[in-house]
């Protein structure tokens, strides 16, 4: 009879634990798991694009889950590097074949956060929003000067003449700024092209505005760079009205939450604006716009 009882114990004690480590493991993966319902899914997008992986998983799982009739992809970015910026776009085109997809701009969409939502059936902004920067950059620093003021020498062997373009050790040549002129010109007729084809607007009319400039949303509209003017809730309303929900859709945000142990404690380590401080760790082309926020 006793050990029935210690067994019975056991069994509880395990459930109890197998019931824990089930609740934990949505906890830290930030996924609630009890989603129900006809919903529309907004992902948010915001601050410096330097990686896409997030963002990819995201419509990965939105994709996968049937009872998410329609996304909204929340933008508050002024871009990024141009590589996950593209990969972003091109997720996104792919998810509109299957369900219709709008964006929303809040405070600032603009360069690679624009051209992330012209992969939207439909763009939304406040009129205040800023938007356009339709344009590439890339920034070079050299040392050359204070290098020569401290006397020191740098040699650099190399396996061809671009091998070191945009080496901070000197100034660059002619020939390797007509280079990387190059480069920005085929990545911004690239953008281009995307503005033209997304929002059916001819080249001509792209090029007029492709020039770096920033837009307010109702200067926008009337360029016909988003389609509305209006909020978020207006957005998922217009979400859910083309996913064919009728009654008000329930709301899932992506990315989800992903929390890790050493997180829990984080909030207490506090170094001002080093977590939002942007790393450009090589060389890149960016579609970015430089805005005080």
């Amino acid at each position: 009879m006793r050990a029935l009882l210690i067994a019975l114990v056991v069994l509880i004690v395990v459930f109890f634990v197998f019931v824990l480590g089930i609740g934990v493991g949505f906890f830290l993966s930030g996924d609630s798991g009890f989603g129900v319902g006809e919903r529309v899914a907004v992902l948010t997008i915001e601050d410096l694009i330097l990686d896409s992986k997030d963002y990819l998983e995201s419509l990965y799982k939105i994709s996968k889950d049937d009872s998410i009739k329609a996304v909204v992809i929340r933008i508050n970015s002024p871009g990024g590097a141009v590589g996950p910026s593209q990969e972003i776009y091109s997720e996104i085109k792919d998810l509109s074949e299957i369900k219709p997809v709008v964006a929303s701009i809040g405070t600032v969409g603009a360069s690679g956060g624009y051209y992330i939502a012209c992969a939207a059936d439909k763009i939304f902004a406040n009129p205040g929003s800023i938007t356009g920067s339709i344009g590439v950059v890339a920034q070079f620093v050299s040392y050359e000067k204070l290098l020569e003021w401290a006397k020191l020498d740098v040699e650099v062997i190399k396996s061809g003449e671009y091998k070191d373009v945009g080496s901070p050790l000197r100034k660059m040549t002619a020939p390797e700024r007509d280079y990387i002129q190059g480069l920005i010109d085929d990545v911004h007729m690239q953008f281009i092209g995307a503005v033209s084809r997304e929002r059916e607007l001819t080249i001509e009319e792209v090029n007029k505005i492709a020039d770096g400039r920033i837009f307010t949303g109702e200067q926008a509209a009337k360029l016909k760079l988003i389609d509305e003017l209006g909020t978020l809730s207006d957005a998922i309303d217009e979400a859910g009205a083309l996913g064919g929900i009728e009654a008000e859709p329930e709301v899932e945000y992506y990315p989800k939450e992903r929390y890790r142990f050493f997180d829990l404690f984080a909030d207490k380590i506090n170094i001002p604006g080093l977590s939002r401080m942007p790393q450009r760790k090589a060389f890149g082309l960016f579609y970015l716009v430089d805005i005080i926020q």
